[in-house]
């Protein structure tokens, strides 16, 4: 029998699997943004990110979830954003997911059935299959998906994290006292 989430039905393996989770990982192109990479004629790097889901980040991190960020790609515009919605733990130009995946789970003194992981391409895929729940957004890597005990009913950098966050707080409870900011 299947929970019903916010965003439609969730098998009870993934309602099971969020209720254990403690510390949310997540990728940041194609995730918190579309995955688009704006560039300006001098060099400047754009990307866009939604307030949804810096109030999902908010309201997991204020209902005394952990929050951590591991990307690829190295940027300001990441370490300004992440920092505002308050994430202290910020990886960048990361080529390896692993090592920082298990850096965090001794940080915060977690196992990894208590780790939910989102992303989007085969890079996640090694921390992915490593996690107590797995997550891909809805317009990932068909390829990720297919080992995601979650897809999400959003694109990344739509809402898919905000998505994510709605579950979590909803399966421990904490959906109603959560405290979020749209910013």
């Amino acid at each position: 029998m299947a929970q019903q989430g916010l965003y439609g039905p969730v098998s009870d393996l993934v309602w099971n699997k969020a209720q254990k989770i403690k510390l949310l990982i997540c990728d940041v192109d194609g995730v918190f943004s579309d995955g688009r990479i704006y560039m300006g004629n001098n060099g400047e790097e754009l990307k866009a990110f939604h307030t949804r889901d810096g109030y999902g980040v908010r309201s997991l991190l204020t209902s005394g979830f952990a929050v951590a960020v591991i990307t690829g790609r190295k940027s300001k515009i990441v370490e300004n954003r992440m920092t505002a919605l308050g994430i202290s733990q910020i990886y960048q130009g990361i080529d390896d997911k692993f090592v920082p995946f298990n850096a965090l789970m001794q940080h915060y003194q977690v196992s990894p059935e208590e780790v939910a992981y989102i992303g989007d391409d085969m890079v996640d895929l090694p921390v992915m299959k490593a996690v107590g729940l797995a997550v891909c957004v809805a317009d990932g890597h068909p390829y990720v998906k297919q080992h995601a005990h979650m897809v999400t009913q959003i694109n990344g950098g739509h809402g898919a994290l905000r998505e994510l966050a709605d579950l979590l707080l909803l399966s421990q409870d904490k959906f109603n006292s959560a405290h979020g900011m749209s910013i």
